[in-house]
């Protein structure tokens, strides 16, 4: 095996790993989908639903169409037909089962007022009489979301203007005392674990915290393909000195092998040796929250390609738009399209389209147009809206026509 890479091959490296270039053949069922899910290890979620909320997205770019209700199966299911579990994995996130037993320490931590947001941490130190009754809430009324135990009478302000109630259940989630069983619209529903997670799952033995460590290592070098340091470290979000003295023992076991990649300032890690594809074939949007993309320096230093979320971006300062999406053509990130489901008009709204280069391939526009089609059908609109007079979306204007 060579000691280095080009950035090609590490591209290609990369896109096979997340599962790009697999599109199933016939339609995608619960099994596909569990294994898409199980592949990546960690679905972010995101309360934004200006298309769509964010954690549907990247089956759909990598399988094609499915039925978004599958997906809420797995998650907020009934037991059986529950596979994936809520918890902060890659900040909130929808996590296979198989990984609970592999966070406890986190939980555990938690519990301490370590690794969580400040505020958090001291509310729990000093409102400890709140969360024991809101604990005992849960415990006697089942599933419960914070507005149905809030004793506020004003109504809530920004993120951190929670009710005290609030502040218990996220407090007790962090610690692993409730998890999340089911969604009312985007609000989280809270039970204890041992009424969502399965027993089996509950009664795994704890590994020590190195040892789960270890392995979520291995599952982010196993997501990621191809991954510095810090990509491995933040895929779980481990703390930097746990990253690095985990790194250094599974180095030197043999289970990670450092490699170079052409341009790259620091080694990449890759579990054992290494497959790459010849090509990739894929044409797909991307979430802002794709694990594919959501490190940005690893998206610049992999595609040469700069991504910033501008949703928080005041409109007149914003470059791109407010919900952009990566259009992934073959092996390259080629365009950035600024899109909104219109629900009640029926259709997909374009509201800016950005070229990276001046002249893309011949087929890439047609690629991008088939693709924003396609992402329509799925969303169950009726077809696609051009909002932007920009030199691309007239190029790409009479190719959405086009059956």
């Amino acid at each position: 095996m060579p000691d280095s890479l080009s950035l090609a091959e590490a591209r290609r490296l990369v896109l096979a790993a997340q599962g790009f270039g697999r599109t199933p053949r016939g339609a995608v069922g619960r099994r596909q989908l569990l294994s898409q899910v199980e592949r990546l290890g960690v679905l972010q979620l995101d309360s934004v639903n200006a298309l769509v909320r964010s954690h549907y997205l990247p089956a759909f770019s990598r399988l094609g169409h499915y039925a978004p209700e599958l997906l809420d199966q797995l998650a907020w299911g009934k037991p059986r037909q529950r596979a994936l579990f809520e918890y902060w994995g890659h900040e909130a996130s929808l996590l296979p089962l198989e990984i609970h037993p592999l966070l406890r320490w986190r939980m555990r931590r938690a519990a301490q007022g370590r690794g969580i947001y400040r505020q958090l941490a001291e509310f729990g130190a000093q409102r400890g009489e709140v969360i024991a009754r809101v604990l005992q809430a849960v415990r006697e009324q089942g599933a419960l979301g914070a507005g149905s135990l809030s004793s506020r009478q004003q109504r809530a302000g920004p993120w951190w203007d929670w009710s005290e109630e609030k502040h218990a259940l996220e407090w007790l989630f962090a610690a692993g005392e409730v998890t999340v069983a089911g969604r009312r619209g985007f609000e989280r529903l809270y039970d204890l674990p041992e009424r969502v997670i399965p027993a089996a799952i509950l009664a795994q033995a704890e590994p020590d915290e190195a040892e789960a460590q270890r392995r979520l290592l291995l599952r982010s070098a196993a997501a990621l393909g191809l991954a510095t340091e810090p990509d491995l470290r933040d895929y779980y979000r481990l703390d930097a000195a746990d990253c690095k003295a985990r790194l250094a023992e599974l180095v030197e076991a043999g289970a990670l092998r450092p490699l170079r990649v052409e341009g790259w300032k620091a080694p990449g890690y890759c579990l054992g040796e290494p497959s790459i594809p010849r090509r990739i074939e894929v044409s797909a949007r991307l979430s802002p929250f794709d694990s594919l993309i959501w490190a940005r320096e690893r998206t610049e230093r992999l595609f040469g390609f700069r991504y910033r979320l501008e949703i928080y971006t005041p409109a007149h300062k914003r470059v791109h738009g407010y919900y952009v999406l990566p259009f992934l053509y073959q092996e390259r990130l080629l365009a950035r399209v600024d899109l909104r489901s219109e629900r009640a008009q029926g259709r997909l709204a374009v509201h800016a389209v950005h070229l990276e280069a001046a002249s893309p391939s011949e087929d890439a526009l047609p690629a991008l147009a088939g693709a924003l089609r396609a992402l329509a059908q799925w969303l169950g609109l009726d077809g696609v809206a051009l909002h932007c007079r920009s030199q691309p979306a007239q190029r790409l204007r009479p190719l959405l026509a086009k059956p």
